[in-house]
């Protein structure tokens, strides 16, 4: 999972929604709002169209499931389920853009810790804050917290819902960036000094997953080659970290 930037829509998207949003929240007060058929119906229009052009642009080039990063994003995905919250149904800030196979296993579920979410927004939360990547089977698991001596609540929460952990195709996909990326960085080591810009170019091409965060921000910069590179060439790491960072 990727850490993604949220872009805005236009002035007059943002109105057109807003209204929208309000037309719904009357006839749910109401008792008459049929959300499959008013999200059927405004997803035709021109604020929607907008709004899923602007999520495409988010996910990357090859728009990716801000989920998995590995199928093709299909559709506008709603992170709190526009069926049980339909008050959210035209929220800019609720919008994903999501795959089939993640949109299936995640459905209308959306678990909750005294009312705020467990499930990672790629959109607003570090994801390998609460995921861990296991290079030997290529899953994604949640990650594991020394502090509190436990997993982190969110992992556990996503990865189960989602079914990281369980997905051939996926960790297939995720092991082959994995070993582009730590190619790249022992191809650099080997060099002598490496170029941090060259570097840094390099790892961008090679990661179709977002794994750079785990690297960096997450449980992999504890391991070889990413913690020798921190070890003898920290200002070459530390311009990777600052780019991973303003990346997202």
């Amino acid at each position: 999972m990727r850490w993604i930037r949220r872009a805005e829509l236009s002035r007059n998207a943002r109105k057109a929604l807003g209204k929208k949003q309000a037309v719904a929240n009357a006839r749910h007060e109401a008792g008459t709002l049929d959300v499959q058929a008013t999200w059927k119906s405004a997803r035709r229009t021109q604020p929607l169209k907008e709004a899923l052009a602007v999520l495409q642009r988010m996910a990357g080039g090859r728009e990716r499931c801000m989920y998995c990063v590995d199928s093709h994003g299909t559709d506008i995905e709603h992170f709190w389920p526009k069926t049980p919250y339909p008050q959210r149904m035209f929220e800019w800030p609720n919008m994903l853009l999501c795959c089939t196979e993640c949109g299936r296993w995640k459905g209308n579920a959306f678990p909750l810790d005294q009312g705020k979410p467990l499930l990672v927004n790629p959109t607003s939360d570090d994801p390998w804050q609460h995921l861990d990547f296991d290079p030997v089977t290529g899953n994604i698991t949640a990650r594991f917290d020394v502090a509190t001596n436990a997993e982190s609540p969110m992992g556990v929460a996503t990865v189960k819902l989602l079914r990281l952990d369980r997905r051939e195709a996926l960790a297939s996909g995720l092991q082959s960036t994995y070993r582009r990326i730590r190619n790249r960085v022992n191809d650099a080591l080997h060099a002598g000094q490496p170029d941090a810009q060259d570097l840094i170019q390099q790892l961008e091409e090679a990661d179709d997953h977002g794994l750079l965060g785990w690297c960096v921000r997450g449980m992999g910069r504890h391991e070889d080659p990413f913690a020798a590179l921190q070890r003898r060439h920290p200002a070459v790491w530390d311009a990777w970290a600052r780019w991973v960072k303003e990346a997202r």
